[in-house]
């Protein structure tokens, strides 16, 4: 029988996250107390107005003409101008390309895997969790969870979704434009390269409307903060060179940082939503983390990836090959599309913090892992703050 104080703990996490998300000032306007998607007179680098000073000669050097690319280049896939090193990745804005309606046909990732995938120390890899109901966020997501929301990308099989997280940048507090999510979000892995059209929309579908709602649904009701764009993407060396269809030994390593600006407007994106999340890099393992959180939009059936959902469970152990760090487990049934969501914990004193984010689960989909944050993803964020510091 379960005790009670990991329940208790849940409990305690849930509520702490609202209190968290409900500090949404800055991002609701003065009259009606609801978000707006952030849009002002100028564009900061939308549509085919100014860019970064670089990004068209980077582009340029890789023989990408930025006007063809626009108008529909990007969907070449070729190995030959498929971008796969760090210092490689371009994402220039297509304004309006992630229409209501196209957001809701993306797909989500598979990063599943079979008993016979796991092949590590089974010293360090803890009995399976029994599965955990994951359970829907109360509604409107930017009262109860703002932070959380979704990534959309475009990849050689289409449009597909994964999750994501605002967190804090030091190097610009109160003003951060960093999102959190998973490598394989963002990259290939050892196969393939850079994702493209990635961008960020936080509390995707507000209310909760079913999909076939979303359909007719109007622009501020799923992205009630606007749309932001990934300007600058770094994931781990560890991904890049061994994350695999179903995670691969890359697993371990498959956590991402993102650098975002608005389609429309200047506003920071911690301004405009209200709230971001410290990152952890030195929680405890699990045997002392107690409960951790996890949150995201599911979007393989049975869910349909319209709604938010969240799964708080005991931490366990996973070790997936000989010789990669041991991964964090816990039981729930969220399946692809919750890819990259956050993993949160509720530290002494009451804060809350990110200290994974989702990775693979079971085909069964009784369980999720995510990686165990260490100074090789301490570094990852730290060079992500530094790029961007002070603006």
């Amino acid at each position: 029988m379960r005790s009670i104080r990991p329940l208790l703990t849940a409990a305690a996490l849930a509520s702490a996250l609202v209190l968290t998300a409900t500090a949404c000032g800055p991002g609701e306007d003065e009259a009606g107390g609801e978000p707006s998607a952030s849009a002002s007179a100028g564009q900061d680098g939308a549509g085919k107005g100014a860019l970064p000073a670089d990004l068209a000669d980077r582009l340029k050097e890789r023989g990408i003409d930025l006007d063809k690319w626009r108008d529909g280049e990007w969907k070449n896939w070729d190995r030959d101008t498929w971008l796969r090193e760090a210092k490689d990745f371009v994402n220039p804005v297509i304004e309006g390309l992630w229409k209501p309606e196209r957001m809701t046909t993306a797909s989500a990732p598979t990063r599943t895997l079979a008993a016979g995938d796991i092949t590590g120390d089974q010293d360090v890899t803890d009995p399976e969790p029994r599965p955990v109901q994951a359970v829907p966020e109360k509604k409107p997501y930017h009262r109860n969870a703002a932070p959380v929301g979704k990534v959309f990308f475009d990849s050689p099989k289409g449009s597909m979704v994964c999750s994501a997280t605002v967190v804090k940048d030091p190097a610009n507090p109160g003003r951060s434009n960093m999102v959190w999510t998973a490598g394989h979000c963002v990259h290939a892995g050892r196969d393939g390269g850079w994702y493209r059209n990635i961008a960020f929309v936080p509390a995707y579908n507000d209310t909760g409307k079913s999909p076939a709602a979303l359909e007719n649904a109007q622009p501020h009701e799923v992205a009630p903060y606007g749309v932001y764009w990934a300007d600058w993407v770094a994931t781990s060396g560890g991904w890049i060179d061994q994350g695999g269809p179903t995670g691969g030994t890359g697993a371990a390593y498959d956590y991402a940082v993102m650098h975002v600006k608005p389609e429309r407007g200047t506003k920071s994106l911690e301004e405009t939503v209200g709230a971001a999340l410290d990152v952890d890099f030195a929680a405890p393992e699990a045997r002392s983390i107690g409960t951790i959180g996890a949150w995201g939009y599911p979007a393989a059936p049975p869910y349909d990836g319209a709604i938010m959902h969240k799964c708080l469970d005991t931490a366990s152990r996973l070790s997936i090959a000989p010789g990669t760090p041991t991964m964090w487990r816990i039981g729930c049934t969220m399946t692809g599309g919750s890819s990259g969501g956050g993993w949160f914990v509720q530290q002494p004193g009451g804060r809350t913090v990110l200290v994974s984010n989702t990775s693979i689960g079971p085909v069964t989909s009784g369980w999720l892992a995510g990686p165990r944050l260490d100074r090789d993803a301490e570094q990852v964020f730290t060079m992500m703050s530094e790029k961007f510091a002070g603006r």
